[in-house]
């Protein structure tokens, strides 16, 4: 495994954003953003890297079978979540083909922020502590919520069985070991409107330490 930053700098920090599945960490990283930090999902770079014609792709129909391309040259993602979800030797299998390039494409967005003048950026993802990234970060801010409403969240958001929801849960870690690894907890288990209150809570803390968000200086982020 590639260590995520040999970016920690004077000039820029890199604070990670994690939380289970269902948890609610899209929703404080869409509030972050909307501050004017920039938010690097760890989700959205998984997906360019397996873009058709990309190397990882490759990889993957190779150690799961060449059905999961479509005719379009496209991952059949449903369907290899069905087998790498259920499996934890086959999700390891995929995470060696998949973070090294997703860590790679990661270093580029970061190696961007900081030329354009931003002094502290959020990087998102589910499997910062399962994938021993926390020490390459400044800070790790934690999602997290009650294992009953997790699961109820992902069954509607998803559309999911129980046994299916159940499976992406237990493919990460529990909430225990997220609060232990933290230096911030945001705790989701009431509406959204208690989320943001205490996402913008949090974000001022960090504006004092780390500076305002770049758009704050009268510049736009990105």
């Amino acid at each position: 495994m590639l260590p995520l930053l040999s970016m920690k700098s004077q000039d820029m920090v890199v604070i990670g954003l994690t939380g289970g599945i269902g948890s609610g960490k899209s929703a404080v990283a869409s509030r972050i953003r909307g501050a004017g930090v920039p938010v690097i999902d760890a989700d959205l770079v998984a997906r360019e890297v397996v873009e058709p014609g990309a190397p990882a792709l490759a990889k993957i129909a190779q150690a799961f079978g060449a059905h999961l391309i479509d005719e379009h040259g496209e991952l059949r993602r449903k369907e290899l979540g069905s087998i790498v979800f259920s499996d934890p030797e086959k999700l390891a299998t995929l995470n060696q083909i998949t973070h090294p390039a997703i860590l790679i494409k990661t270093r580029e967005r970061l190696a961007e922020l900081r030329t354009l003048g931003h002094r502290w950026v959020i990087y998102e993802a589910a499997l910062i502590l399962e994938n021993g990234l926390n020490p390459g970060l400044e800070k790790l801010i934690v999602v997290v919520c009650d294992p009953h409403t997790q699961l109820r969240r992902i069954m509607e958001r998803d559309q999911l069985d129980h046994g299916a929801a159940e499976a992406r849960m237990k493919a990460q870690t529990i909430n225990e070991r997220r609060r232990e690894g933290s230096d911030y907890i945001l705790e989701n288990d009431e509406d959204l409107t208690a989320l943001h209150d205490r996402v913008d809570a949090l974000l001022e803390r960090l504006s004092q330490v780390y500076g305002a968000p770049l758009s704050d200086r009268g510049q736009d982020a990105i």
